[in-house]
């Protein structure tokens, strides 16, 4: 052997891993565009958020204050009314990313699945044109069949199912199908390119070891698939904690969340400090959700998220 053919082999006789080209330096300034608009369109409001929220709140007044204060926040959390809205958004936004989950595996599992290419984008289709309406059209679609007079309990009484319309709006039940409708669409796509990476062979090893075909999607496929239902999840639990259109036409302004507190505030009292720590409390809610997230995540996926 010679001593080229010695320097290309470790100690134990394999071939060492090629190194990775070094990026160029030049390259990073293709990230200067994105970082300004992050900076201009996130970081700089997000903090004007945080040092609002920490002066004395007046009506009217926008401006910054030397005068730092917790008052809005101790009011947050010492009146029912906020705190209350607090774990109602939590729990809304929980609910509906288990009955997203619920819905969209299987179609997502059917269209991974599905190998015909007609049908496939058939499915792609009915998924994707969901989302090409506006959000506010979708829901006066959805009052049309809940209403009190809509096509559901017209239905119904027409039928003589029921005596008296059911209560399908303006309430928690109403807030949480308009939600789902709204964010279905996001855990589907979240999960159709995880479901699609997980090899056939794996089910089929499972299947010729004895197990049906219910164990081994079990054993094999939902644990695989863990990654994609962990951001599917996240993803829904983030649009529908902040979302305040849906509990504004839905919930009938009944159903009080953070966004709704957010928008009295500011809007129709003009508390701008008060509805900032309002909005500071939300922006922290979330972020405890995505280190909740990165937390399951490393430990189904061994450490690495």
């Amino acid at each position: 052997m010679t001593t080229a053919s010695l320097s290309n082999t470790t100690e134990d006789g394999m071939a060492p891993a090629p190194r990775k080209a070094m990026s160029e330096p030049g390259l990073w300034w293709l990230c200067l565009p994105a970082a300004a608009v992050f900076v201009v369109f996130f970081v700089i409001p997000v903090a004007s958020l945080f040092g609002l929220s920490f002066n004395k709140s007046v009506a009217g007044v926008i401006s910054y204050s030397n005068e730092l204060t917790f008052d809005n926040f101790v009011r947050i959390f010492t009146r029912a009314t906020y705190y209350e809205a607090i774990l109602r958004s939590i729990w809304i936004a929980a609910v509906v990313s288990v009955t997203s989950l619920a819905f969209g595996y299987p179609l997502a599992y059917l269209i991974a699945k599905t190998t015909h290419p007609g049908r496939n984008t058939l499915l792609m289709i009915l998924v994707l044109s969901s989302m090409q309406l506006d959000m506010v059209i979708r829901l006066f679609g959805l009052m049309v069949l809940f209403g009190d007079n809509g096509l559901i309990n017209g239905f119904l009484l027409y039928l003589g199912l029921i005596s008296r319309p059911l209560p399908l709006m303006y309430n928690t039940f109403g807030v949480i199908v308009g939600l789902v409708q709204i964010t279905l669409p996001f855990m589907v796509l979240s999960l159709i390119g995880i479901i699609k990476a997980i090899h056939p062979s794996l089910e089929e090893a499972a299947r010729s070891l004895g197990a049906s075909r219910l164990q081994a999607f079990f054993s094999i496929v939902l644990p695989l698939s863990m990654p994609g239902i962990l951001a599917g999840a996240l993803l829904v639990f983030a649009l529908s904690i902040s979302s305040y259109v849906v509990p504004a036409l839905m919930g009938g302004w009944k159903v009080i969340v953070l966004p709704i507190h957010i928008y009295q505030q500011i809007a129709e009292v003009g508390r701008w400090q008060f509805g900032a720590a309002i909005a500071v409390v939300l922006f922290v809610t979330s972020v405890i959700a995505v280190a909740i997230y990165h937390q399951a995540a490393a430990r189904t996926s061994g450490g690495r998220t």
